[in-house]
C-alpha cells in the first residue's frame, strides 16, 4: 500500500527522501527550511545534495523560552529582541560545534557551511518571537507555478543526524508526510516567507567569528596550546590566595607552601573523601593538618552544621598535637591515641578523621584496622540537601605513603575509598592492588638482580602515577628551595632547611676469629636446613590432640613466634654484640629449660607467664602452684606431661640445643667490641667536633634497650658528661628535658646544655624535635626505610640550627687491606642480613640497587614533585602576563595544533578527562597507543613561545579518535555493573554473599533485617569493609562445622552485621546500580600532532 507518510524505518529516512527529490528533479531552484533548531555538525550529511541548488534558506527556531525569563526578571515584556536573537543563535551554534562529534568529515561540513553562509551559497536567519516546533521543507522548481508544484515535507523530523536518520546507528522515531498539492505547497511557502521577513539575518562576518571561538581556530600556536594544557589540568590551583589562612597564633608565620596545601587539602577531601599529608619530615605536617581542619570547620556548613574532628595519634605525639590544636583555636575536636579506638561509641557524630602516623594502620587483619575503618566508614550527621548524610572525611598523615609494601598502601587507601567503587580513575582498587601484589611476590623469587630492580620500578611507578600522586599532598625540601613563591616567603621569614649530606659509612673491622665467628652465626640464625629451627618456641605445634585443639592455629602461630626470635636475634647482632650475647644466653637457657622439662618429666606451657625465670631461680614447686591456680581463668596455661607431644618434638629440640649451646661460649668468649672502640675513636676525632658538628649536639639511634644502656655506660667510662639515655620506660619523664636541650624551637632563653649527646630507641623517632644537633648516629640499622626516614627528620626540620646534617650508619667488615674491599665485605654482610630479615624488614626503596647499600646511601632529601614546576611556571607567567593568560585561559576545549618535530613524526599526544580522571594519550606513528603521566606529557607540550605551527594533517583526527575510542571502553569496563564487579569478586566475597543471600529467603526475618541484609550484600561488593566477609565466612564455617538451628543462624549474622555502620540509602538498590555513561563521557581538552617537515 502506498503512502504519503514515512518514519525513518526500513530506509524510508528523511536523509533518503530528501536525495529522492533532489535527484528526481534537477530543475530545483528554491530550498527554504523551517526547523526547531539546527545542527551545523549535521549539515555535511545534506551539503553534496544541494550543490546545484541556487537559493537556499534555512529559518531556525530558538529557544525564547530562556529570553522570556531573562525579560521578566527586569519587569519588561519580550517581543522579540533581534540582538539576543543572534546572541542565541551564536551560542548554540558554538555549542554544536564544541560538541560535535571529532572526524574530519564533521569538521570538514562545519566549515563547509561557515563558507556557505559567507559565499551567500545559503542565508540562514533565527526567528525572535516564537517557539518553532514546525518542521517544513520546501522544494520549488525555476518557475514554479500549479503546473510545477514542487513539494514539502512536513512532520518531526530536525535538520539534525538523527533526524534526518542518515547515521544508521543512531536515528529518532520520527514520523513525516510528503506532499506533492500545489496548495499545500504554496502554503506552506507563504507561511514561510511571513516568518522570514520576522527572522533576524545571521550575517557573514558573525559566522566566521565563530570559527576563531571554537577548536576549528587554526591559529593557535605551540606555545599558547602549552600554557592551555596547563590551565586545564591544575584548574583553580593556580590562583593563589596568601590570605587563604588568617587568625595565625602569636610565633607563628604563613607560609605560602603552607596555603597551598589547604587550598589542595580541602579539594581532596571533596573529591575523594580522604587524602594523604606526606610533607617529608619536618616540614610541619601537624600544622598543615590542624590548618585543613580549621578551614574544613569553617567550609562544612557553618554555622548550620558544626563540625567534629577526630584526631587518633600515636601515644609519643599526643602532647604536640594537644598544644598545636589549642594555640590555633580549633573547635569541637577529640584527640585519642592509636589504642583507644574502641572508646569511641559514637562515630557518627565526627565529620573529620584526621589519623598521624597512618601507616601504623597497614595491616588489615588487624583489630585496630578494623575499628578504624569502621569508625571512617560510619556516615556524619551532616545532612545533605537530598536528604543523605555526608560522608566521613579522612586525611592521613604520614610522610612515607610510598615506603611500604603495595597491600600496605591499599590498606590506608581503603580507610576512605571503597576497594571496588573507588573514586579514582581504577574503579576497582583490588583488582588493581592484587595484581601488583602478585607480581611483587613473583619478584621475590627472581634471581635476576636487574629484572627485579625494573620489575619492582615499574610496580610502584604504576601505583605512584595511578593511585598516590591523585591523592597526595606532598612537598619536600627540595620544592621549597627551587620554587621562587616559597624559598622568597622562607627567606624573607628567615627559615632555612640544612642541607642533607650523603650518608658516611662507618665499618667497625673483625678480626679473622671474630669475622669466621660472625658469619658462622648468620648461618646458623638463618639456615633453614643445616640451622636453628627454634623449636622451644614452637611447643605447641607438635602437641597431640586433645590439648592441640586448645590452642587455635597453632602451626601459624609457631612458625611467626619462630620467625620473631630469628628476626630478634639477627637484629640484635647488628645493634651489638653485647645485646645479642644477652639475647643468646637468654634464648640458650630458654632451651635448655624445655629440654629439663620433658626429662623431668613435667611440662608448663603458659603464654602469658615468666616460666623461666621460675625454673632458673630453683622455684619450681611455686611456678606450679600458680600456675594450677591461674588456670581456672587463663585459658592459655597447660602443664603436661612428655608422652602428650608427638615423639619427635624431643629430638629436634635437643639438635637446637647442641647447635646453640657451642655458639652461645664461643660468644661469651668474646671481650673484644670493635664496633665500640671505632664508635668512640670516631666521637673524638669527627662526630663531636667541627666541621662536622656545629652544635656540639650527637644523637645516637639503637633499636635495642640493652644496646642503649651499654652505650650510655661505656660512654660515661670513657669520662664523656652529659649523655641522656631515653628509653619507653623514661620517655614521657624526660619529655621536658629532651625539649629544653635539643629543641630548637622552644624560645632560646630557655634553652639548656646539661646534656649534649642523647641515646636513644625508637621511641624518639617520632613527635619530638631534636634540631638543635646535625649529626645522627644510627649505631644500628634501622631496618625499615620509614623508620630510617623518620629518624632522620628529628633533626632536619624547619628552624634547624646548622647549615648540613650528617648521617652516619655502622657496617661491619672484615680486616682488609683496601678500601675497595673493605666495602665489598660490608655488602656481603648486609645482604645476608637482608635475606635473613626477608619481608619483615624492607631495607631498600623501591629504586635502589640491591647490590649496594640501596637506601642508606641514598640522597636523604628525596626527589621533588615534578608536578609543583608547572604550577610555579604557569603562575609566573599569569603574574607577568596577565592579558595573555586570561586571552588562554579563554581559549576553547578542543583547541589543537600541528608542531614540526622530527623525532616524534606522525605522533599525536592528547589529554582528555571525564568527572573520574585525567587521561594523556600517546598515539604512535603505527596507531598503537599508551598512555603517560602529566609530567610526560607536559615535558612534550613544553616548548619556547616563538615556535610556529605547521598545518593539521589529515591523519590527526583518526589518532585523536583512536584514543577517545579507548578511555571510552575503559570507562565502560568500569562502569558497567553488578557484572563487572562480580567478575572480580574473590572465593570470599562470593561465599558471604551466599549465605546472606541464603538468609534473605528465611520466612521469619523482619523488613529491618533484611535491609541490614542487603546493605551488607552491597558493601561486600564493593569493599567497603576488608573484615565483613571475613566475619560472615567464619559464622559459615561453624554453622558447618556444629549444626544449629536457622534462628540462631540468623541471630548470630545479625549480630555480625550490626558491628558495621551498614545502612541503604533512600535512592539506593542493593544491586550496584548501572551508571550513566553520559555522566561519565570522555571529553577532548587539548591535542598535539607533530610531523616532520623540511
Amino acid at each position: 500500500m502506498s503512502t504519503k507518510f514515512f518514519t525513518n524505518q526500513d530506509q524510508n529516512t528523511l536523509f533518503n527522501k530528501f536525495q529522492g527529490v533532489f535527484d528526481n528533479n534537477k530543475d530545483i531552484e528554491y530550498f527554504d527550511a523551517l526547523v526547531g533548531y539546527f545542527r551545523a555538525s549535521g549539515y555535511f550529511k545534506i551539503r553534496p545534495l544541494l550543490n546545484d541548488v541556487p537559493n537556499i534558506r534555512i529559518l531556525v527556531g530558538i529557544n525564547v523560552d530562556a529570553l522570556i525569563s531573562h525579560y521578566q526578571t527586569k519587569g519588561l515584556l519580550f517581543q522579540g529582541d533581534a540582538n539576543q536573537t543572534l546572541k542565541n543563535f551564536l551560542a548554540k551554534t558554538k555549542e554544536d560545534i564544541q560538541t560535535a562529534k571529532y572526524s574530519k568529515e564533521v569538521e570538514d561540513g562545519i566549515l563547509q557551511f561557515i563558507e556557505d553562509i559567507c559565499t551567500k551559497k545559503i542565508e540562514v536567519k533565527a526567528h525572535p518571537s516564537k517557539k518553532l516546533h514546525a518542521k517544513i521543507y520546501i522544494f520549488k522548481p525555476e518557475n514554479w507555478n500549479e503546473h510545477r508544484s514542487g513539494s514539502v515535507i512536513t512532520g518531526s523530523s530536525n535538520l539534525t543526524d538523527s533526524g534526518l536518520g542518515s547515521n544508521a546507528n543512531q536515528f529518532n522515531y520520527e514520523f513525516n508526510v510528503k506532499l506533492q498539492d500545489y496548495d499545500d505547497v504554496k502554503f506552506a511557502s507563504e507561511e514561510f516567507e511571513r516568518l522570514w521577513i520576522e527572522g533576524v539575518h545571521i550575517l557573514p562576518f558573525e559566522i566566521t567569528k565563530l570559527k576563531k571561538q571554537t577548536y576549528l581556530n587554526d591559529e593557535f600556536t605551540p606555545f599558547e596550546i602549552y600554557i592551555k594544557f596547563l590551565i586545564e589540568y591544575f584548574g583553580n590551583s593556580v590562583e593563589f590566595d596568601p590570605n587563604t589562612i588568617d587568625d595565625l597564633p602569636e610565633g607563628f608565620m604563613r607560609l605560602n607552601y603552607q596555603t597551598d596545601a589547604v587550598k589542595s587539602g580541602l579539594k581532596l577531601l571533596r573529591d575523594h573523601n580522604g587524602f594523604f599529608l606526606s610533607d617529608v619530615v619536618g616540614l610541619g605536617k601537624t600544622v598543615v593538618g590542624t590548618l585543613i581542619a580549621k578551614e574544613f570547620f569553617y567550609t562544612n556548613g557553618f554555622p548550620s552544621h558544626i563540625t567534629n574532628t577526630l584526631i587518633i595519634v600515636p601515644p609519643a605525639l599526643k602532647q604536640n598535637w594537644v598544644e598545636t590544636l589549642d594555640l590555633f583555636g580549633l573547635q569541637n575536636y577529640r584527640i585519642i591515641t592509636n589504642g583507644s579506638l574502641h572508646k569511641i561509641t559514637n562515630a557518627k557524630k565526627y565529620d573529620l578523621i584526621i589519623v598521624d602516623e597512618a601507616h601504623k594502620f597497614r595491616n588489615d587483619s588487624a583489630e585496630a584496622y578494623n575499628e578504624l575503618q569502621k569508625i571512617c566508614k560510619t556516615s556524619t550527621n551532616h545532612r545533605l540537601k537530598d536528604g543523605s548524610f555526608e560522608k566521613k572525611k579522612v586525611m592521613l598523615i604520614s610522610a612515607t605513603p610510598l615506603n611500604n609494601r603495595p597491600e600496605d598502601i591499599a590498606n590506608q587507601i581503603y580507610l576512605f575509598q571503597d576497594s571496588k567503587d573507588s573514586s579514582l580513575e581504577v574503579a576497582n582498587l583490588q583488582h588493581f592492588f592484587r595484581q601488583r601484589i602478585d607480581r611483587y611476590k613473583a619478584l621475590k623469587n627472581e634471581r635476576d638482580v636487574e629484572a627485579v630492580k625494573h620489575g619492582v620500578k615499574h610496580i610502584y611507578k604504576e601505583i605512584r602515577e595511578k593511585v598516590i600522586k591523585p591523592l597526595t599532598i606532598r612537598r619536600t625540601r627540595s620544592d621549597l628551595k627551587e620554587h621562587e613563591l616559597y624559598s622568597a616567603d622562607l627567606e624573607k621569614q628567615g627559615i632555612r632547611f640544612p642541607d642533607i649530606e650523603k650518608p658516611k659509612k662507618i665499618f667497625y673491622q673483625l678480626d679473622e676469629d671474630l669475622d669466621n665467628l660472625y658469619d658462622e652465626t648468620m648461618r646458623l640464625l638463618d639456615n633453614e636446613r643445616y640451622g636453628i629451627k627454634y623449636f622451644r618456641y614452637q611447643a605447641i605445634k607438635y602437641l597431640k590432640e586433645p590439648l592441640r585443639s586448645k590452642y587455635k592455629n597453632a602451626d601459624v602461630a609457631s612458625t611467626a613466634l619462630a620467625k620473631l626470635m630469628r628476626t630478634l636475634l639477627v637484629k640484635r647482632l647488628d645493634s651489638s654484640f653485647f645485646a645479642f650475647k644477652k639475647s643468646l644466653d637468654r634464648f640458650t637457657e630458654a632451651t635448655k629449660i624445655m629440654v629439663d622439662m620433658f626429662e623431668n618429666g613435667t611440662v608448663y606451657i603458659a603464654p602469658n607467664q615468666k616460666v623461666n625465670e621460675y625454673i632458673i631461680d630453683g622455684r619450681e614447686e611455686e611456678l606450679l602452684a600458680k600456675l594450677l591456680d591461674l588456670q581456672l581463668t587463663d585459658p592459655s596455661i597447660t602443664i603436661t606431661e612428655p608422652d602428650q607431644f608427638r615423639d619427635e618434638f624431643i629430638e629436634i629440640l635437643k639438635k637446637d640445643y647442641d647447635l646453640l649451646k657451642p655458639l652461645n661460649e664461643k660468644w661469651q668468649k668474646v671481650t673484644v667490641d670493635p664496633k665500640l672502640d671505632e664508635f668512640l675513636k670516631r666521637l673524638k676525632e669527627e662526630l663531636l667536633v667541627a666541621p662536622v658538628n656545629k652544635t656540639g649536639k650527637l644523637v645516637i639511634f639503637s633499636e635495642a634497650m640493652d644496646t642503649t644502656n651499654y652505650l650510655r655506660e661505656k660512654l660515661e667510662e670513657a669520662g664523656i658528661k652529659g649523655v641522656l639515655e631515653v628509653t619507653s620506660d623514661n620517655r614521657n619523664k624526660l619529655e621536658n628535658v629532651i625539649r629544653e636541650n635539643f629543641d630548637a624551637n622552644i624560645p632560646r632563653g630557655n634553652y639548656k646544655s646539661d646534656f649534649n649527646i642523647i641515646i636513644a630507641t625508637e621511641v624518639l623517632a617520632e613527635g619530638i624535635n631534636l634540631h638543635r644537633s646535625n649529626v645522627i648516629v644510627n649505631y644500628d640499622t634501622p631496618w625499615n626505610s620509614t623508620r630510617l626516614m623518620q629518624r632522620i627528620g628529628r633533626v632536619n626540620r624547619i628552624g634547624s640550627t646548622a647549615s648540613s646534617v650528617h648521617i652516619y650508619n655502622f657496617y661491619p667488615t672484615a680486616k682488609v687491606n683496601n678500601d675497595i674491599e673493605l666495602e665489598k665485605r660490608a655488602i656481603m654482610k648486609l645482604q645476608a642480613f637482608h635475606s635473613a630479615l626477608g619481608e619483615d624488614s624492607e631495607i631498600y626503596s623501591p629504586d635502589e640497587e640491591t647490590q649496594s647499600f640501596g637506601l642508606f646511601e641514598k640522597d636523604m632529601d628525596e626527589s621533588k614533585d615534578e608536578r609543583l614546576a608547572f604550577l610555579m611556571e604557569l603562575r609566573k607567567f599569569k603574574k607577568d602576563h596577565p592579558e595573555e593568560f586570561r586571552k588562554m585561559k579563554n581559549m576553547p576545549l578542543r583547541a589543537r595544533v600541528a608542531r614540526n618535530k622530527k623525532i616524534l613524526d606522525k605522533n599525536t599526544i592528547c589529554f582528555m578527562r571525564n568527572k573520574r580522571r585525567d587521561a594523556f594519550y600517546w598515539i604512535k606513528a603505527d596507531n598503537s597507543i599508551d598512555e603517560l603521566s602529566f609530567v610526560e606529557t607536559a615535558n612534550e607540550f613544553r616548548c619556547d613561545p616563538p615556535e610556529k605551527a605547521v598545518p593539521l594533517p589529515d591523519f590527526h583526527h583518526k589518532q585523536v579518535q583512536i584514543a577517545h575510542t579507548d578511555f571510552k571502553e575503559k570507562i565502560m569496563s568500569d562502569l558497567v555493573s553488578p557484572q563487572a564487579v562480580d567478575t572480580t569478586q574473590g572465593p570470599n566475597e562470593k561465599r558471604a554473599k551466599a549465605f546472606i543471600s541464603q538468609r534473605l529467603k528465611l520466612p521469619f526475618i523482619s523488613e529491618e533485617e533484611k535491609v541490614l541484609m542487603k546493605a551488607a550484600i552491597k558493601a561486600i561488593s564493593v569493599g567497603k569493609f576488608q573484615k565483613l566477609q571475613r566475619d560472615v565466612n567464619k559464622l559459615q564455617r561453624a554453622v558447618k562445622k556444629t549444626p544449629v538451628p536457622h534462628i540462631q543462624e540468623l541471630e548470630a549474622l545479625i549480630k555480625i552485621l550490626q558491628q558495621y555502620p551498614l545502612k541503604m540509602q533512600k535512592t539506593e538498590d542493593p544491586a550496584i546500580a548501572i551508571k550513566s555513561m553520559e555522566q561519565y563521557a570522555p571529553e577532548i581538552i587539548i591535542s598535539e600532532t607533530f610531523i616532520h617537515t623540511k
